[in-house]
């Protein structure tokens, strides 16, 4: 009965009255990426939610648009900011996405929504993420978020999408305030974003 009815509610009311809440700051980081990104401070890009529906995500941006003599983007870890850092290791970026959650894309628990293109790598178990409403925090996100592999990351994925309670979502909520406050897991243990999904050897679906 959670899953299906109440945590909808609690999603929308609880999002709701964050962004009231948050709004002075909200603009106020805006208005700071602006000049630091030196334009847009927005981040919008397509993702896969329920039933692989695709929505577009929107959160602040913590890269820069700079590029080499070619014209091309330049690496992830040379186009990361200072700024882009502190919003990362805070996860101030993340608040834009409280009007995802609003709007019905997302949930505040849920699995982390992925790149599209990474729809036809999943096997059959993994795709089982898709099932739910992705969240703005998830259980991969308090044991480990991206210092852990993307099989453990989906392991713990499916494992909260065939056990949703509420219980499990304050649970979740807590451990995620503790793991911001302290910084933990922000990046991988080579990258400082977070390395490409490329498959699992065992089965990728076709």
């Amino acid at each position: 009965m959670y899953a299906t009815y109440i945590k909808r509610f609690l999603d929308f009311f609880l999002s709701f009255c964050a962004i009231l809440v948050l709004s002075p700051f909200l603009l106020l980081l805006v208005i700071i990426g602006f000049f630091a990104m030196k334009g847009n401070p927005f981040f919008v890009q397509e993702r896969p939610g329920r039933n692989e529906k695709i929505f577009k995500l929107i959160k602040l941006r913590t890269m820069s648009c700079a590029t080499d003599a070619n014209g091309c983007l330049l690496s992830d870890e040379e186009r990361l900011t200072a700024y882009g850092k502190f919003l990362r290791s805070t996860s101030l970026d993340e608040l834009p996405e409280l009007f995802n959650i609003v709007k019905g894309d997302m949930s505040i628990v849920g699995p982390r929504p992925l790149l599209v293109q990474y729809l036809p790598l999943y096997n059959q178990r993994q795709r089982k993420r898709h099932d739910v409403r992705p969240g703005l925090t998830g259980l991969a996100q308090v044991n480990g978020r991206n210092a852990i592999s993307w099989e453990e990351k989906f392991d713990l994925d499916i494992a909260y999408v065939e056990h949703i309670t509420f219980m499990c979502d304050v649970k979740i909520l807590f451990d995620t305030v503790k793991a911001v406050l302290l910084r933990r897991n922000i990046t991988s243990a080579t990258s400082a974003t977070t390395e490409e999904f490329t498959g699992t050897k065992e089965g990728i679906a076709l």
